[in-house]
């Protein structure tokens, strides 16, 4: 995924500032799914307009620009969302730590999951808040696109619990045990 792609999304469903959509990495998106900063947000809209991706359909003070999906950029964020799942390159630290607790002493590996016990604990919580937040008052626009992927986070952190506590106790038992 690139950053192209979120704010392709993003614009998608309402015309937006580079200012806001800043700020939309700056919230839920950021904190859950894709960091982006105002550095790299203002140059990749310039490059998405420059493809026909994107194009300034307002002009404010102070330079600000009001950016909206072109038939082109629709057509590109349809083809990235409809693609099959796998297709990119994959970077998830978590998994990569999974793979190398083996490198830890078992205290350490032990310790490294009680850690993932809390982190997932906190996470789940959170989402449970945010997602009673966002039922009493259903979200608009944007807002909207993020009820989704709150839930696919909830069920993904509530995973990673279930399994830090497997595997713990897989540690565990493996620690008690006698060689054979």
């Amino acid at each position: 995924m690139s950053l192209t792609q979120a704010l392709l999304g993003l614009l998608a469903v309402e015309p937006a500032s580079g200012y806001e959509l800043t700020k939309e990495f700056e919230g839920d998106l950021g904190q859950w799914a894709w960091q982006a900063a105002h550095p790299s947000v203002y140059p990749e809209l310039v490059r998405m307009a420059e493809r026909g991706l994107v194009e300034v359909t307002q002009e404010g003070p102070r330079r600000r620009k009001t950016y909206e999906v072109t038939d082109k950029g629709r057509e590109e964020l349809r083809a990235w969302l409809q693609a099959p799942w796998g297709q990119g390159v994959v970077r998830n630290e978590q998994v990569l730590r999974m793979f190398l607790l083996e490198a830890l002493e078992p205290e350490e590996a032990a310790s490294a999951l009680r850690g993932v016990i809390e982190h997932a604990e906190r996470n789940v919580s959170a989402l449970r808040e945010h997602r009673a937040r966002r039922e009493a008052v259903p979200p608009e626009g944007r807002d909207a696109l993020g009820q989704l992927a709150a839930e696919f986070g909830l069920r993904q952190y509530q995973a990673m619990h279930d399994w830090a506590l497997w595997a713990l106790d897989n540690l565990n038992r493996r620690r008690t045990s006698p060689p054979a």
